[in-house]
């Protein structure tokens, strides 16, 4: 079976190898060194100034973020299920909460955000994904963070990249916490999330807040390459070997280019062979397709062709699928994931199978590697 849904991503055989190896103490010198070079590697991934890896999901690293960054109201973006998660998380603690809410396949405008601080003086901290992977969604997150950093510098701009670090360079000039998680483009099981931090973020943080997911405690720990609690050890050392595999493949900016393209190929092809894509900014880490359909495609796909996609939530449900663009995905793969969409269009009886899907894919991947 092919895992094509947005998280978990599959994880790479020699990841697999290096985490399967006998069980490691955390408070080691060993560890510690294994824990140094992957702050290093994270340093070159996140390009902020300061890096911190925490053994929980990625909403385990958004509450962190919203606690230790926001003190009085949070401004969320809510434009799916995870920028609603930031508001909840918000009232969870007794904090002011403001929200702007789309539509799924609509991302917020930079106008939207700059109104509402400018109608509220309590809002210190406003929360946005990058990309949104409930409808597969890119906020303009680079525009709104420079627009906000102009009216007040002192506002925490908190940047869900969980579906975006390791899928696009991100500029975090206006950035003061940017959240990846280990399931998404850093191929890993779930279980590992990191965030990057300004100079402004950890002043701001101060002593911090909270216990287990106070940021000034793990700040302290993680500079001398240990943890603060028990560390994620099995995971790090995941998460040190996909980081050299990306290195030894090309680079960063080779897996950017390279996720850019198959994201560009896979919309084309689908586009070609009558389906529709749903967000109006689409993100490069899935694509996600709007159809009456989408269930029986679904089910085709992994029924048929071993290719598992995923569906959408609540009122999504039944009515997109989103298939994955992110990680070291080979081309091969990809190819027969768009072939088998095209013959489960014919299986339903909607159009007839030409190959076309293919053919576009392949005519983008291989003429922009040529």
């Amino acid at each position: 079976m092919l895992l094509f849904t947005p998280g978990p991503t599959p994880v790479p055989q020699n990841v697999r190898n290096a985490m399967a190896d006998e069980t490691m103490h955390h408070r080691t010198p060993e560890f510690e060194a294994i824990f140094e070079k992957t702050r290093k590697h994270l340093f070159n991934l996140f390009g902020t100034d300061e890096v911190i890896m925490l053994a929980s999901s990625g909403t385990g690293a958004m509450e962190s973020a919203v606690t230790n960054l926001c003190h009085n109201t949070l401004l969320n973006v809510n434009s799916g299920k995870f920028g609603e998660r930031f508001g909840k998380i918000a009232l969870a603690h007794g904090l002011g909460s403001v929200e702007i809410k789309n539509e799924w396949d609509t991302a917020v405008s930079v106008e939207a955000v700059v109104e509402a601080i400018k109608n509220n003086s309590d809002i210190d901290a406003i929360a946005v994904q990058i990309s949104e992977s409930a409808g597969g969604l890119r906020h303009p997150v680079e525009a709104l963070a420079k627009a906000i950093k102009e009216i007040n510098p002192n506002i925490m701009i908190i940047a869900d990249g969980i579906t975006a670090v390791g899928v696009e360079k991100i500029d975090v000039t206006n950035i003061d916490c940017l959240i990846a998680g280990s399931q998404k483009a850093l191929m890993l099981p779930p279980g590992l999330a990191i965030l990057g931090l300004s100079n402004a973020a950890i002043e701001k943080i101060g002593s911090g807040k909270g216990y287990y997911f106070n940021l000034a405690t793990e700040i302290k720990n993680q500079r001398k390459n240990t943890t603060a609690w028990t560390a994620a050890t099995t995971l790090t050392i995941g998460l040190l070997e996909i980081l050299e595999t990306i290195e030894k493949d090309g680079g960063l900016e080779k897996l950017y280019k390279d996720t850019e393209t198959r994201a560009q190929a896979v919309n084309s092809a689908l586009v070609a062979i009558g389906l529709h894509i749903y967000p109006k900014t689409p993100a490069q880490s899935m694509t996600t397709v709007d159809d009456e359909d989408a269930s029986k495609i679904r089910k085709i796909l992994e029924k048929e062709f071993s290719v598992n996609v995923a569906g959408g939530q609540d009122h999504l449900n039944g009515k997109i699928f989103r298939i994955n663009q992110m990680g070291l995905i080979p081309n091969y793969e990809m190819a027969w994931v768009v072939n088998a969409v095209e013959l489960a269009l014919s299986r339903l009886g909607r159009r007839v199978y030409d190959g076309t899907a293919n053919r576009i894919f392949n005519e983008i991947t291989f003429n922009k590697e040529a």
